[in-house]
Formats: C-alpha cells, structure tokens, sequence
C-alpha cells in the first residue's frame, strides 16, 4: 500500500480517493472513508436502508468544537504565552506521553474497566476528561507543528486499515494483520 497525496493506493494498486464535501461555512472535507468494496458514506445509512453500525452508537461526540476548533484554541492560548518556543514537535510529544501516563493512572490497578464506566465517581470521571483532554489538545498541536492534517491522515489510516484487515478475515479477531493468510 502506499499513500499519494489525498490518495490512498490499495493491494491490488486500486486507488482509494474520498470524495470531498462542501460545508455550509465554506471549507472542504473529505466524508468518505474507503472499504474493501468501494467507498462507504460515513455520514449516512447503507443504500439498502440498514443501519450501519457504529461502534458505541449509544454515545457521540458533539459536533463543536472541531479538531480545527481545538487547533485555533491552543495556537491562540500558546501564542498569549509565548510559548512557541518551548512547543517544538520533541517537548509536545513527550508531553503527550507524560499525559498519557497520567491516564494509565487513572485505570491503573482497577483490573478490567467497562464501558461508560461504571463504579467511576463524578470526580473520577471529571479527573479522565482532563487528562484525555491534555492528550487532545498535546496530540493537536503536535500534528499542526508537523503541517499534518489530522482529519484527512484519519480518513487515510482508516482506508489502509480497511484494506489491512477486510472485515470477513478478521471478525471477533484479535491478530495482527500480517499473522493473516491470503
């Protein structure tokens, strides 16, 4: 597989482009992700009028703020700072794996952890979304200081991951894409 541009080239050298949409505020994205039998619309039911599932479809994210949201917010806090100079792509990284830590933390010890997390007090949780917020906002401004598009690169890695583990190979399956015979 290899990645071209905005395009994404499978096994058999198929080319894997997601269409673009046009937002009402003027901006372009991409909402298609690819699969192995074409490009699946992530915003819509399949065309025969089945639901697709979508894993932990009892819970969603709001739709504001956007990852770009984030980014303006950090750059805008960080610049009132000046504290560019200490945020170069080396010092956020190992921030982000210092918050990660502190999240392992959090989970550490309780053995297995459900989902929605039952048994977590409101201070607990309320303690989680701040740590998963420093990841966040570490990971953002991490990617922006790379000049990597976080929205378009997961488009990209989800069309790659399709092609690395097709759905009929690797149901309830934990294994490594390259532990699976063709």
């Amino acid at each position: 597989m290899a990645m071209n541009g905005d395009e994404v080239h499978g096994l058999n050298g198929e080319t894997l482009a997601p269409s673009e949409t046009k937002h009402t505020n003027g901006t372009t994205s991409k909402s298609k992700i690819a699969s192995a039998n074409g490009e699946t619309d992530i915003h819509t039911p399949k065309q025969n009028g089945t639901k697709r599932r979508i894993p932990n479809d009892t819970f969603s994210f709001t739709a504001e703020p956007t990852i770009e949201d984030i980014r303006r917010m950090q750059a805008e806090f960080t610049d009132e700072r000046d504290w560019n100079q200490f945020h170069q792509p080396r010092n956020l990284l190992l921030a982000m794996v210092g918050e990660v830590g502190e999240v392992s933390e959090l989970f550490q010890w309780r053995g297995e952890v459900t989902e929605g997390l039952p048994g977590w007090t409101d201070s607990e949780r309320d303690h989680l979304a701040h740590e998963l917020s420093d990841v966040l906002i570490y990971l953002v401004e991490l990617a922006e200081k790379c000049h990597i598009d976080l929205p378009q690169a997961v488009l990209r890695k989800m069309a790659l991951n399709r092609l690395k583990y097709p759905a009929s190979k690797v149901r309830g399956s934990a294994k490594k894409y390259t532990e699976y015979n063709d």
